[in-house]
């Protein structure tokens, strides 16, 4: 009776992570909506409401979602205290805040890129460049879409039959 509680146990363990894994796939083509929602809005920001960047991206965390509203709102305190440059307010916003992303390496340089260039142009040249990396993320997206087709089921079976095989050995 024991044997087969931990075999059930074992099996649930090795699901759950499976899943939890596997969830990573999904949220990534997410975030990267939303990153791409909150460039569009910050484009409308500097654009037609003529906002200065700090204040547009305070605007723009209090409307997008984590882990987008705290990449927004840490470089808006980086900008707040005056302690830095726009571009490396934007690296140690980014650097913070990067770990509770699902985002990949690329999507890391292309926002790093694009964080070289901000404060640095007059509006018309910070379109082009907020345009420019929604081009790269819009590519990144439908990468992540087709990487979560692929893996995300399979995931998600490696880890129940990884919990069957480990509870067949046991018992």
């Amino acid at each position: 009776m024991t044997q087969w509680l931990g075999a059930l146990c074992i099996i649930a363990a090795t699901t759950s992570i499976g899943f939890r894994w596997a969830k990573r796939y999904s949220e990534r083509p997410a975030q990267l909506r939303q990153m791409k929602a909150a460039l569009q809005a910050l484009e409308a920001e500097i654009m037609y409401g003529l906002t200065p960047l700090g204040e547009a991206c305070a605007h723009l965390a209090r409307q997008t979602r984590e882990p987008v509203s705290g990449l927004f709102a840490a470089f808006a305190d980086e900008l707040a205290n005056g302690s830095s440059d726009a571009r490396t307010a934007w690296e140690t916003a980014l650097s913070e805040n990067w770990p509770r992303t699902a985002l990949g390496r690329p999507e890391r340089e292309v926002l790093k890129q694009f964080g070289s260039t901000l404060g640095q142009h007059d509006p018309l040249q910070q379109q082009k460049q907020i345009r420019l990396a929604l081009t790269h993320l819009e590519r990144e997206e439908a990468e992540a879409r087709d990487e979560q087709r692929r893996n995300e089921q399979m995931i998600k079976s490696l880890g129940l039959l990884a919990g069957l095989l480990l509870a067949l050995l046991l018992i």
